[in-house]
C-alpha cells in the first residue's frame, strides 16, 4: 500500500528557484546548476522505480517515498522505505552512467565514464546510517525488534556494476540494477518470513513516520553561501526570463520581448514561498 507519495522533492524547486533570480555572472551559478541536474536525474532514477513498486503485493507492502526524518541537528533523507509485517527495507537509488565500482575494502564509490574516474560518497555508509536510524526509532518506540535491511539500486539501465573486496559476499546480495529489484525483495522475504509486527502496529508505525517527514529547506542558500542580497526581486517574464516585469494596463509587461501576461506574479510567488520556508 502506497503510505507516502513521490512528489518532486522541495529541494529542486528550491534550487530553480535560486537559479532563476540569480544572475548568471554570480560564481556560484554554474555549482547550483549542477546540483539541480544531479538532483533532476536523481529524482527521474527514483521515478523509474514505481513500475516496480507497483507490483507489491499491497496488503503486505507499506511504501513510504522521499522521507526526510529529523536526526538531531541534521535531516536523514530515504529513497523509499518499504515495511512488511516481517521487516523493513531501507532503499537507495543511485541513477549513475558508465561503471560504478563499491570497493568494500577501502569503502569508496567510483564511476568511471569514458576512462575518467570520479569519487562519490560510499553508498553502503550511508544506508547503513539510515538502517541504524530505523533500528533505533523502532526501539525507542517500543516496537518489537523487527529486522531492518537495506538495497542500493542503480537504476540507469546502460550502467555496469562491481562490487569487490572482503565484504563483497555482504554487500552484493544488497546491491542490483532496476530490473532485478523484485528478485532481490523476494531474497529478502526468503531471509525474513516470519510476521514480527501486527497489522495495528504496522498502522501505527506508518502513521509515525509520515508526522515525523520534514523536508529541509533554508539550508540550501547556506550551502552555497547565498544571500537574499544576492537575488533578483521583481516579476520573471513567463516568455523570455526577464525581469523585472512592469505593471500595465492591469497586466504584466514585458519591456525585452513586449509580450503581457496576466498571471505572471504567480511565479514570483512560488519563488518568494521556496525562499521563506
Amino acid at each position: 500500500m502506497l503510505i507516502k507519495d513521490r512528489t518532486i522533492p522541495i529541494k529542486i524547486l528550491i534550487l530553480a528557484a535560486i537559479l532563476r533570480r540569480l544572475p548568471l555572472s554570480n560564481m556560484k551559478y554554474q555549482e547550483i546548476l549542477d546540483e539541480l541536474r544531479r538532483r533532476e536525474a536523481g529524482y527521474q532514477g527514483e521515478k523509474s522505480l514505481d513500475f516496480y513498486f507497483r507490483m507489491l503485493p499491497k496488503d503486505k507492502y507499506m511504501i513510504l517515498h522521499d522521507l526526510n526524518l529529523p536526526d538531531n541537528e541534521f535531516n536523514l533523507q530515504i529513497d523509499t522505505l518499504l515495511i512488511t509485517p516481517a521487516y523493513a527495507l531501507v532503499i537507495s537509488v543511485k541513477h549513475m552512467a558508465g561503471k560504478l565500482i563499491i570497493d568494500t575494502e577501502n569503502e569508496q564509490f567510483t564511476q568511471i565514464v569514458n576512462e575518467k574516474e570520479k569519487g562519490y560518497p560510499y553508498p553502503v555508509a550511508q544506508v547503513e546510517r539510515h538502517q541504524k536510524y530505523i533500528k533505533k526509532l523502532l526501539t525507542d518506540n517500543g516496537y518489537p525488534p523487527l529486522p531492518v535491511e537495506y538495497l542500493i539500486v542503480f537504476s540507469n539501465s546502460y550502467c555496469t556494476y562491481v562490487v569487490s573486496g572482503p565484504n563483497s559476499r555482504k554487500v552484493k546480495p544488497r546491491t542490483c540494477k532496476a530490473d532485478v529489484l523484485l528478485n532481490r525483495i523476494e531474497f529478502f522475504e526468503k531471509l525474513y518470513p516470519d510476521a514480527i509486527l501486527t497489522s495495528k502496529e504496522l498502522r501505527k508505525l506508518c502513521k509515525y513516520l509520515v508526522k515525523l517527514n520534514t523536508p529541509p529547506t533554508k539550508y540550501l542558500l547556506k550551502k552555497f553561501g547565498i544571500q537574499r542580497s544576492d537575488l533578483l526581486t521583481g516579476v520573471q517574464c513567463p516568455y523570455c526570463g526577464y525581469l523585472p516585469l512592469i505593471r500595465k494596463k492591469q497586466k504584466w509587461w514585458c519591456p525585452r520581448c513586449d509580450k503581457y501576461s496576466a498571471d505572471a506574479h504567480m511565479n514570483a510567488l512560488m519563488d518568494y514561498f521556496c525562499f521563506m520556508i
